[in-house]
């Protein structure tokens, strides 16, 4: 890994953003842990477990493409700011609905939907105040690394802190410490210094614009390729994290704890994966390399599958998070470097909405497949489909026939917004 990595860090904004942002993801994935372990545990339901994180996804996925609307046309700092305030209020209720209630199924899954609803807003006005918050715009990509290790860090550690937490104190101190998580995103969000906003004027319709947006897609066979291929992967393959309460609770017979820790080799698997992506080099074939980590997604799956011995299936399960991490990060890469700035915009748009409307649906039908033949031949089957769609990427690859000068590289300046919420 390069040093240069780090370059973002010299913008104050974006330390600030870091800081806050840091502190509020460790909260977020705690309290994601939490809210599994409760739906698990109080209906004993796989596909309750579907419907938990279809409840928070979906509605984020029907939203992102007005709240992307919305970032363009008014203060991106003022909307996130207002996003920020609106999560911790969410917070704060299901902290209490947690603590009161003793059976909090649909009301976890109603408070589910707000902040799904709250987060169509919130990522892309965020995902577009970024480029405001690096001084030196040659260091966006680096923003981009530091951001993406940032969120697999927070998935690493929230949820092994969760899985203590619960075991020793109850599911509602998860749901308050992330409450008090905002605290710190807010008050880096106050602390920032940004340009002053300039106030632009939109005159064209907004469904008119949207349409250009999928003829193009349509009309660009590279591009088209890569939003497919996420589509499957995120409906099909991604949806194997649902299931891991369910191999802590039932398959190795464990506590809270368990389902932490099992969340936290997915989480070191990203992590490793992110910095993997952060320090390749220059020039480097970008779709060569997802197509070879679908396979290793694919492989970790099959060999967690059905592991007996909890400490090697944590291995497998990280060796597949490695390969899942490529999906997302490096499918946004190729779609910023490849798309013409006129329509980059609505490209990440509908790209945001594909991935949040596959999981959550992938989520429901994982969980429903899961109840009928048993959850480790539904992993094994998640398995063997990353396999077959890496082996498209590879066929895609001959049938092209990419040149080098056409291939986008790490460090590309457009992918200013490549950034995971």
């Amino acid at each position: 890994m390069n040093v240069t990595t780090f370059n973002a860090f010299k913008s104050r904004n974006y330390r600030l953003y870091f800081t806050g942002q840091s502190i509020s993801l460790l909260g977020t994935w705690m309290q994601k842990t939490a809210v599994s372990w409760i739906v698990y545990s109080q209906t004993q339901s796989k596909f309750m477990l579907g419907v938990s994180v279809f409840a928070t996804l979906f509605p984020s996925a029907v939203f992102s493409t007005l709240g992307g609307v919305v970032s363009d046309r008014y203060n991106r700092y003022r909307v996130l700011l207002l996003t920020q305030v609106l999560s911790m209020i969410q917070a704060i209720l299901l902290t209490l609905v947690v603590y009161f209630q003793k059976y909090a199924v649909w009301e976890i899954i109603f408070l589910s939907v707000i902040l799904g609803i709250i987060n169509g807003f919130d990522m892309p006005a965020r995902q577009s105040l970024v480029y405001d918050m690096v001084d030196d715009k040659k260091d966006l990509s680096n923003a981009v690394a530091l951001n993406s290790s940032m969120v697999n860090l927070s998935k690493l550690l929230g949820p092994a802190i969760a899985g203590i937490a619960i075991e020793n104190l109850g599911e509602v101190v998860c749901f308050g410490l992330n409450a008090f998580s905002f605290i710190a995103v807010i008050t880096s969000l106050l602390l920032m210094k940004l340009p002053p906003y300039v106030v632009q004027s939109h005159t064209k319709n907004i469904l008119g614009e949207l349409k250009e947006g999928f003829q193009y897609i349509n009309q660009t066979p590279a591009i088209r390729f890569v939003l497919l291929m996420l589509a499957l992967v995120s409906l099909l393959v991604l949806p194997f994290t649902t299931l891991m309460p369910v191999y802590a609770k039932d398959i190795f017979q464990g506590t809270a704890s368990t389902f932490g820790l099992i969340d936290s080799a997915i989480g070191l698997g990203a992590f490793i994966g992110a910095l993997y992506l952060a320090s390749l080099k220059t020039g480097s074939d970008l779709h060569t390399i997802l197509a070879r980590n679908t396979f290793i997604l694919g492989a970790g799956l099959i060999l967690f599958a059905y592991t007996p011995w909890y400490p090697l299936a944590l291995c497998f399960i990280a060796f597949a998070a490695f390969g899942m991490m490529s999906q997302v990060t490096i499918s946004n890469t190729i779609l910023q470097t490849q798309v013409i700035p006129s329509m980059r915009g609505r490209v990440i748009s509908l790209y945001l909405m594909v991935y949040s409307s596959a999981l959550p649906i992938g989520g429901l039908l994982i969980g429903t497949i899961s109840h009928y033949i048993g959850v480790q031949a539904t992993v094994l089957g998640e398995g063997i489909l990353a396999l077959l769609l890496g082996g498209l990427h590879i066929r895609s690859l001959q049938k092209a026939k990419l040149k080098p000068d056409v291939t986008p590289t790490v460090d590309a300046p457009s992918a200013e917004i490549a950034l995971h919420s």
